[in-house]
């Protein structure tokens, strides 16, 4: 039995998941007005993960096959790579495209680069969504949880808001940090 028989159809259930979405984008694009490109490799703590530069000049995230103990602080740069990565995975199934592996996916670089790569996987989502019909929504899901009957499409629409939501809070908690640490970059902004 699928999650939405005799519930709720699945139209208005992504209706409702897309105005959440829309919501966590907006909450979201107000930190992303408001970083800078410095903001992206500031290290809140000694134990952190972020991004490098490779030989090759692409950016390299820190990674562990298992979650370390203690878990490093992530760095805005690792943690919009981060969603750079879980995104675009997550489009790949809704387009039925093969999914890229992580190590596929590469960061842009600080700042502008990062920021409108991000609003390009929105954009790509919003268009991922608007194709959906109800027949998919209510279809296994194939990400994160590998075509599980009891996870339906609609489930994977739910999991990117959760997970956009989570993460987007994690990147304006750091932002918010390091603005703290440094009034005098903020009064030098304002007008």
């Amino acid at each position: 039995m699928s999650a939405f028989q005799n519930e709720v159809s699945p139209r208005y259930a992504l209706d409702l998941l897309r105005w959440q979405f829309d919501l966590t984008w907006s909450l979201f694009e107000y930190h992303l007005d408001r970083l800078e490109s410095d903001d992206f490799l500031w290290k809140p703590a000694a134990n952190c993960w972020t991004v490098h530069r490779a030989d090759d000049g692409t950016w390299v995230p820190d990674w562990a096959d298992s979650e370390p103990d203690p878990v490093p602080v992530p760095t805005i740069g690792w943690l919009s790579w981060h969603i750079g990565w879980w995104w675009s995975v997550a489009i790949d199934h809704a387009h039925s495209r093969t999914p890229r592996e992580r190590s596929d996916i590469t960061w842009p670089g600080a700042g502008k680069p990062a920021v409108e790569w991000l609003r390009g996987l929105r954009a790509d989502w919003l268009e991922a969504l608007g194709r959906f019909t109800d027949a998919d929504l209510d279809s296994p899901a194939p990400f994160p949880w590998q075509n599980d009957p009891q996870h339906t499409v609609a489930h994977m629409v739910a999991w990117v808001n959760a997970e956009l939501m989570k993460n987007a809070a994690e990147i304006g908690q750091l932002r918010l940090q390091r603005a703290s640490n440094h009034p005098q970059a903020i009064m030098n902004r304002l007008p």
